[in-house]
């Protein structure tokens, strides 16, 4: 993911709402949004190159998410995939994401820059490795792109406020979420961060739906947790040449 907007305890009937864009090259091979044959209690889309994901859940109620952070000048080609960060969490089921999180912060120097959400419905921790320590999620709204948590980037900033706005109603419209996630609206120069890829590069990459010749937004996902634990996962993939879509929808 690159793009992941959420809200803890913050609507009178969810526990938690996720809507969340994986930005990615064009060319990559990806299987969207499925239960895994080898592991049937997962949810998620699968990275057919490396193997692992990017969102996901299981049945269980337990959910880890990831973001890459943007540091081009300090990309190891040797590093382990970060997918299977989120992917082992997932499998591992003897382990709350706190724990889980404090022993990916021991090995977080082997990996390029990357942010993960670990936990269950009512438990989030957050860990990036570029600071220190595993950070519990407390209650209210939040956005996380390819900086740290919360940092507002304007797509972050876009994002949140436009999500207070959807969260203002009685019921969740799972296709206004959508809606939000398909700005393709780039910042305004003065607004743009400086992450070292050059100025054409922050436009390209700054609205909150990314759409370039050969890399951006590949797919959106909404996720909504009632006050019963009543699961909607719902992921829309988009065909890159004309941005129409296919839609997966789940209930747990």
């Amino acid at each position: 993911m690159c793009l992941i907007l959420f809200a803890r305890n913050a609507h009178p009937k969810y526990k938690l709402i996720v809507a969340a864009n994986r930005d990615e090259f064009y060319e990559r091979p990806t299987k969207p949004a499925d239960y895994w044959e080898e592991h049937p209690d997962i949810l998620a889309g699968r990275d057919l190159e490396a193997g692992g994901t990017w969102l996901g859940i299981t049945k269980q109620g337990r959910l880890s998410l990831l973001t890459n952070y943007r540091d081009i000048k300090n990309i190891k080609s040797d590093a382990p995939s970060r997918g299977h960060l989120v992917s082992d969490f997932l499998k591992n089921s003897n382990i709350d994401g706190k724990e889980y999180l404090k022993g990916i912060s021991a090995k977080g120097e082997l990996y390029n820059g990357f942010n993960i959400i670990c936990g269950d419905w009512n438990n989030l921790h957050y860990y990036g490795n570029y600071q220190k320590g595993v950070h519990k999620i407390e209650s209210g709204i939040h956005g996380l792109s390819n900086a740290l948590l919360d940092t507002q980037w304007p797509k972050v900033a876009k994002g949140t406020e436009n999500l207070k706005a959807v969260m203002n109603q009685d019921e969740i419209d799972v296709d206004q979420l959508f809606e939000l996630l398909y700005d393709d609206q780039t910042a305004a120069d003065n607004q743009l961060p400086d992450t070292g890829v050059g100025y054409e590069r922050e436009k390209m990459l700054s609205p909150l739906f990314i759409k370039s010749d050969r890399y951006g937004s590949r797919c959106s996902t909404v996720l909504l947790v009632d006050k019963n634990d009543k699961v909607t996962f719902v992921e829309r993939t988009y065909n890159t040449s004309d941005f129409t879509f296919e839609t997966v929808s789940y209930q747990l």
